[in-house]
């Protein structure tokens, strides 16, 4: 992800999931580190109290005492945050109002893992990945794991990410599965996830 996000260079980051707000903070810490070089390129003041590059994170449950950790962290000021389901017509709508403007986007998906959400997910905001940037789908990995491994959760082999990124792919051929990335990670949560947006 560092990687892309160095290569892309987005302006806004838009995740699906937000849990303890980890991948959050790290968005924002790498979009904080884009702004400086640009400055340090450009010969431009860096104005860290009004980033122009943000983080947009969506959760059907923001926890207080998450939130509340998020909001007190330095990157805080480049996070906005949404709470409900990513794939209501409203938080949709919100995402969508928020996006637009922005010149470069990149799209991570890690909320609910089964089939029918990941697709609803991926209708709703690959549309929003600009070419040549990339929409994520995170725990594709689950497709390749024995069924006895979520035994508490509604998704497994057959209903999870990767069933719904290859349902995806067969209607929308602006995306391709990036298998450079997938050949570079021999370790990955994420194989066949790695939608990359064509120019």
């Amino acid at each position: 992800m560092q990687e892309l996000i160095w290569q892309i260079k987005p302006d806004l980051i838009i995740e699906t999931g937000i849990a303890h707000g980890g991948s959050l903070i790290f968005s924002a810490s790498m979009l904080a580190l884009l702004d400086y070089c640009d400055a340090v390129e450009q010969g431009t003041p860096l104005d860290p109290a009004n980033p122009q590059r943000r983080v947009l994170g969506i959760d059907i449950d923001i926890r207080a005492h998450n939130r509340a950790a998020i909001v007190a962290h330095p990157m805080a000021n480049r996070i906005d945050m949404i709470q409900g389901s990513a794939i209501a017509p409203e938080i949709i709508e919100q995402v969508h109002a928020k996006a637009a403007g922005h010149q470069r986007i990149l799209v991570c998906l890690d909320s609910n893992h089964t089939h029918a959400h990941v697709l609803a997910e991926l209708e709703a905001y690959a549309p929003l990945v600009t070419p040549g940037s990339y929409c994520v789908v995170f725990d594709t990995i689950i497709e390749d794991l024995p069924a006895d491994m979520f035994p508490d959760r509604p998704w497994g082999p057959g209903d999870n990410p990767k069933t719904a990124v290859y349902q995806y792919l067969k209607t929308h051929l602006e995306f391709e599965i990036d298998k450079q990335i997938d050949h570079k990670l021999l370790i990955s949560v994420a194989p066949d996830g790695y939608l990359r947006r064509l120019d």
